[in-house]
């Protein structure tokens, strides 16, 4: 009976001791082990649908599945402070509030996924334009964006639903050595530009030396907008030569150079229509004109550096097909425009192409304009008041805002049916 009792002792012993082991050495390495914070696809809790982080995440926003480059939000830009990348062609905004809906969150040219207008599919883009398609984890769509507006891309191809091919001027202007556009922000001086600070007018046929000499004693003017090329002006220009040009601007007139070429293809006017365009090919269309805008500028004595303007009166951007190809169609123009030297510019109404190329640099696609002339009327005139417009791009010196129009003035006796405009913006450079 002893020996039987010494031998349970020394079991429950053991057998605490081996309970004894198993807690320490088992027990804190659970315990110990890293809690993995839940993936996009997880089904437990998910990122903010406003900061794009998760509870408890510190530092600033990023869209989950995006690429953190230099510069963007998720780390400190050049200075410093985090919430500043802002879509290809686009530099630092000084007190940009960090984190912009529809802003890309990459600060360096190709880097980072720009985010999506809300209401916009991210799959299918203007090929060639930033962001390759069907990256996985990036939550990519393949059909077409509302307002015609797509995500840009690296790809070669298209997506299903979307025009299907690249224009071959595209190519054609060689990709790898394609000059840089000018991006939405910055001074433009810095580029060489000239920019006018006032009053402005426009009017369809450039009026007599004559009467520019009166209006220039005697009206609040000193900037005129010159309709000097493109198959959709509505005016002959007899007046129009480089002498003239010379002259006025002796005078001390500022030119705001503009161009009507296609339009639209669901352009609003008319009076318009015979000047739209077809789907076929818009890039090498709007690479065609462009060159064809400088040629004329050139022509008048406008120098490189000169801001030359697009004319696109008011079209349907809720047409999806019609936006899509007037963005190419832009798109080419600007690039032909910039490549020669010359500063593109827009001009439109703001609840058409204006609203429609805002999104097109929220969603973060290139070769946009480097000025934006926008036409609503009957507001006070600004040029930081455009509500379809971030406030912060296209700034500073790139704006005009033609805030009144079909009016009819009288100065020096002289009298004319103008549109009114206040400008802060590149004008022509003639020498």
């Amino acid at each position: 009976m002893r020996q039987k009792n010494h031998i349970i002792r020394r079991l429950v012993v053991l057998v605490a001791t081996l309970a004894s082991l198993f807690a320490a050495g088992v027990a804190p390495a659970a315990s110990t082990a890293p809690v993995a914070a839940p993936s996009d696809g997880d089904q437990g809790v998910g990122p903010d649908p406003v900061t794009g982080s998760y509870p408890g995440a510190q530092g600033s926003p990023v869209s989950p599945g995006s690429a953190v480059s230099p510069g963007s939000a998720a780390s400190p830009g050049p200075q410093g402070s985090a919430g500043q990348g802002l879509p290809t062609g686009l530099g630092p905004v000084p007190g940009r509030p960090p984190g912009l809906p529809g802003q890309s969150q990459g600060g360096m040219p190709g880097l980072g996924q720009p985010q999506g207008v809300p209401g916009q599919d991210q799959g299918q883009g203007v090929p060639g334009q930033g962001q390759s398609q069907g990256v996985p984890g990036q939550g990519q769509g393949t059909g077409p964006a509302a307002d015609g507006l797509t995500a840009p891309r690296n790809g070669a191809g298209t997506a299903a639903g979307s025009v299907a091919r690249t224009d071959a001027a595209d190519a054609a202007l060689g990709r790898a050595h394609r000059p840089a556009t000018q991006g939405t922000t910055g001074d433009p001086r810095a580029m060489g530009a000239r920019v006018f600070e006032g009053q402005g007018f426009d009017t369809c046929q450039a009026p007599s030396a004559a009467t520019m000499n009166a209006w220039r004693q005697s009206s609040p003017y000193r900037a005129v907008g010159i309709y000097f090329g493109g198959h959709g002006r509505g005016c002959s220009q007899p007046n129009l030569t480089r002498a003239w040009v010379e002259q006025v601007s002796r005078m001390g007139w500022n030119l705001i150079p503009t161009y009507v070429g296609s339009q639209a293809p669901c352009v609003g006017s008319k009076h318009k229509r015979k000047a739209a365009m077809s789907h076929h090919e818009p890039y090498a269309r709007g690479a065609k004109e462009g060159q064809d805008a400088v040629s004329k500028a050139q022509a008048l004595g406008m120098k490189p550096r000169s801001a030359l303007y697009l004319d696109m009166e008011a079209y349907d951007r809720g047409n999806t097909r019609c936006a899509d190809t007037t963005l190419r169609f832009i798109k080419g123009w600007n690039r032909a425009v910039s490549g020669a030297g010359y500063l593109p510019g827009f001009y439109s109404s703001g609840n058409s192409g204006i609203a429609h190329l805002e999104q097109a640099r929220a969603a973060g696609h290139g070769d946009l304009p480097a000025a934006m002339w926008f036409a609503r009327w009957n507001v006070p005139p600004s040029v930081d008041g455009e509500p379809k417009m971030n406030r912060e791009a296209w700034q500073p010196h790139r704006r005009i805002h033609q805030f009144e129009g079909n009016v009819k003035r009288k100065h020096g006796g002289r009298t004319l049916h103008i549109d009114r405009n206040l400008v802060d913006a590149p004008v022509a450079i003639v020498e």
